[in-house]
């Protein structure tokens, strides 16, 4: 099957990108914040062809940062986002018109994993006390999650180690392989990749730590679900088949099947990586994004001093559309 994919550079999103397309299907721009074998089950979706199944053609958009895909949902040169839930709280929390709503949860816990640049069999949070800990961008999840897994572990990040956190989120990895840091927080393939280069060690997995929240979320403004329901409806139900399908296939299948979003990354190498996000329980088994994992986002956020307001979970989350995919 040939899929019609668009790449778009963060600057400028003011500028609108097109692809061919078929004229029976209703076009979807989904924007993702990054890419990642965390996000397995909608390119799962993508390949095996359940949203053209669902009378959708999408067209998958990369946008690095979730600042800036909150820029091209608000400005309509995106349709749906796939980035993590607190960007609709801070929307939410600048008095926004048509606010951003959560309809479809992809992701249950933390994606990220602490790698440690020395090889090391005894490994213990205690370890990272007085060390150069390469981190994440200030008030995105990775960053808030790791805040919270170190105090958990009684750690101050800000005064027991070195915490760098001006690198950019797309300069992270190459900024550990030319030195700095002696952790550092990735995503996968890149963690198991340095792994298998010899370039560090996971030690932990900041996902067994944290628990279940709502990391990375399907949304769209308000007007967009409440114009077109239908195509929510489709989209949704594409997605939650996805999920079923990543639950009950061998790690290996679902590596070949998203393969081609990761080029240079070797078949070995992917299914390791889906391997350890399953075991962890971080593929959402549905779309539906429940009220206590929002409440714990909430709280992490509020531990990190990155929660602007306390929106109530009716007030960003529709859960309409899961709950009607799921009964069927």
């Amino acid at each position: 099957m040939i899929k019609r994919y668009c790449l778009i550079s963060i600057v400028p999103l003011l500028l609108l990108f097109g692809c061919s397309r078929s004229n029976d299907l209703t076009e979807i721009n989904l924007a993702e914040v990054t890419r990642s074998i965390f996000y397995a089950p909608q390119y799962v979706a993508l390949e095996l062809g359940y949203f053209e199944e669902e009378g959708l053609d999408v067209n998958l958009q990369l946008i690095a940062g979730g600042d800036k895909v909150m820029i091209s949902l608000l400005s309509d040169h995106s349709d749906i986002g796939l980035v993590g839930a607190e960007t609709s709280i801070y929307v939410a929390s600048q008095g926004s018109d048509d606010p951003i709503i959560n309809f479809a949860q992809l992701t249950a816990t933390d994606g990220t994993f602490l790698v440690a640049r020395e090889p090391t069999d005894t490994f213990k949070f205690t370890d990272l006390i007085g060390t150069e800990f390469l981190g994440q961008r200030v008030g995105g999840m990775p960053q808030m999650v790791g805040e919270y897994v170190l105090k958990q572990h009684e750690i101050d990040p800000h005064s027991e180690l070195d915490l760098i956190q001006n690198i950019d989120f797309g300069n992270i990895a190459s900024s550990f392989l030319g030195g700095i840091g002696d952790y550092v927080q990735l995503f996968e393939p890149t963690a198991s990749q340095f792994e298998k280069d010899g370039i560090g060690q996971i030690v932990a997995s900041f996902g067994e730590e944290s628990g279940h929240v709502p990391y990375t979320v399907f949304m769209a403004k308000e007007t967009f679900i409440e114009e077109h329901p239908e195509t929510i409806l489709k989209f949704t139900r594409a997605i939650y088949r996805a999920q079923q399908y990543v639950q009950e296939a061998e790690p290996i299948e679902i590596a070949k099947i998203v393969q081609p979003f990761f080029e240079d990354t070797d078949l070995d190498l992917l299914t390791k990586s889906v391997e350890r996000y399953k075991e962890q329980g971080s593929y959402a088994l549905t779309p539906l994004l429940e009220e206590s994992a929002w409440e714990h986002l909430k709280a992490i956020m509020d531990q990190a001093d990155e929660l602007p307001a306390d929106i109530p979970y009716q007030d960003l989350v529709n859960t309409d559309f899961a709950e009607e995919v799921i009964d069927q």
